[in-house]
């Protein structure tokens, strides 16, 4: 017994998880899970600071000397519809793009939770804090107004979106295997993020047009703020965070301590510089400078991101081939193993044949993937020192699965799926005629079938020789005409 604490001790040492225990009743397991009641918790947290974020801007408030007027609940639903444009699209690329080793569906929705409710709400309160009491010093000149958004928001904004990229790696700093998590990660708190201060600007401009008389239309004021903040500069803070989650993947992957404490560091001040660079930039640049700025510097940022995501999906796929060849050349592996399981396509293929074999094989396939990929992130720590010799317990257990579910996998697939065949119109069925007799009584040679006796049943057959063949009487009194 005291084995088995000490493998579990040495696992938890080294972030490794340890497989639940499927004899287990399904309740059971999510009562006895820590990541269960924390996902838990954290939901409750989040739907608290979101409703206290809507009292706070939705209805009007009441403040010395007057009332100041809010969002209103016509336009929420207006500016959520706007917002949600964007933040779909881009949260299905983070997805997208994190399928070597995908997370579970729990981490996605406490990382889009996280920049949703809390990052906003914190934000929301300090940047305010901080506004008013820069606009105070600022003695009236209008200069000062731009300061909070500038010298303060970049940081503050950075600081809440992150802080659950650094509770993420320190719960399960095992499953960031690379640089393409931390930005998938990373990514998704800065969408949701993006997405609820979207709501909060589009509602502000529909409901300020509102109350203007002789301004723009509402909704025509909304889609102008649209086409700046939805479509030109949606990439704003994905991509400042995402130099937050490069940083954090960057020192989980290394051993030395140097490089662990920096990195983060390192992230974080690109990210917030970067941030700071941009609100600069909104607010004290206009005309062609800021068209020159969003040409020569944002798009080929945006585009250097996109390049660089791109190469390390190739470098990741490389990575695992290169891994799994290790335990081939032991012979605890096949030879045609690597190549089919380090390509993203031929993946996607093998699942789409196994879904027409049917679910057993697909689990497998899947399950066989998962583990594959796994096996080969752990090779890699193992060979970098990343995991101690607690990781070679989990590798036994990989290499174990694997060949568990080998046999209903699909590895390395050919042809064309089995495609459940079309169902075509029935042809009309075939009359049972019986055998014809030669030559039978409609013809020579039998061409049509006999028909049936109606008595018994049976096939009636016709006379041969001579009294096959009836004959009439000769005329004696014939002859040829004319004679």
């Amino acid at each position: 017994m005291s084995t088995v604490a000490d493998d579990r001790r040495a696992l938890a040492r080294s972030g490794i998880p340890v497989d639940p225990d499927l004899s287990q009743p399904l309740p059971k397991r999510l009562l006895k899970s820590r990541m269960s009641w924390l996902t838990l918790i954290m939901l409750g947290v989040y739907l608290t600071l979101l409703i206290l974020l809507y009292r706070q801007v939705v209805p009007d408030q009441q403040v010395p000397g007057g009332t100041l007027p809010g969002l209103g609940t016509e336009a929420i639903p207006i500016a959520a519809r706007y917002a949600a444009i964007t933040a779909i699209p881009l949260s299905l690329i983070f997805l997208w793009a994190d399928r070597f080793r995908p997370q579970r569906i729990w981490v996605w929705i406490m990382t889009f939770g996280w920049g949703a409710c809390v990052a906003t709400f914190v934000s929301a309160q300090v940047n305010t804090w901080a506004a008013g009491h820069l606009s105070i010093v600022g003695d009236g000149d209008p200069a000062t107004g731009p300061r909070a958004a500038i010298y303060v928001a970049p940081f503050v904004e950075e600081a809440s979106k992150a802080t659950v990229l650094f509770w993420l790696a320190i719960l399960m700093r095992y499953a960031w295997v690379s640089r393409i998590s931390g930005i998938v990660l990373a990514g998704l708190s800065g969408t949701a993020f993006a997405f609820v201060e979207n709501i909060l600007y589009y509602g502000r401009a529909y409901r300020y047009a509102a109350r203007t008389f002789g301004q723009v239309p509402p909704l025509e004021a909304l889609q102008e703020l649209f086409m700046l903040r939805g479509l030109m500069t949606f990439f704003g803070h994905p991509l400042f965070t995402a130099m937050t989650g490069i940083g954090l993947a960057v020192a989980l992957r290394s051993k030395s301590k140097i490089v662990r404490v920096v990195a983060p560091l390192a992230g974080f001040c690109a990210a917030s510089f970067l941030h700071m660079a941009f609100n600069t930039t909104a607010s004290l640049v206009s005309g062609p400078s800021l068209l020159l700025m969003y040409l020569g510097v944002a798009l080929p940022l945006v585009i250097g991101m996109i390049i660089f995501v791109v190469r390390q999906l190739v470098r990741e796929g490389r990575l695992i081939r290169e891994r799994l060849i290790d335990y081939v050349r032991v012979g605890w592996l096949p030879e045609g193993d690597p190549r089919p399981l380090s390509r993203l396509r031929t993946r996607l293929r093998a699942l789409w044949h196994a879904i027409f074999i049917g679910p057993d094989a697909f689990l497998a396939t899947l399950r066989m993937q998962r583990a594959a990929t796994e096996l080969a992130y752990l090779r890699d720590a193992l060979t970098r020192g990343i995991v101690d010799r607690a990781g070679l317990a989990r590798e036994k257990v990989l290499l174990a699965k694997i060949q568990s579910v080998r046999g209903q996998a699909v590895v390395n697939p050919t042809g064309r799926a089995n495609y459940p065949a079309l169902r075509r119109r029935a042809a009309p069925a075939a009359v049972d005629y019986p055998a014809p007799n030669y030559p039978g009584p409609a013809g020579i040679g039998g061409y049509y079938p006999v028909p049936a006796s109606p008595e018994a049943n049976e096939v009636a057959s016709a006379p041969l020789g001579q009294t096959a063949t009836s004959y009439s009487e000769v005329d004696p009194k014939w002859k040829p005409p004319g004679e």
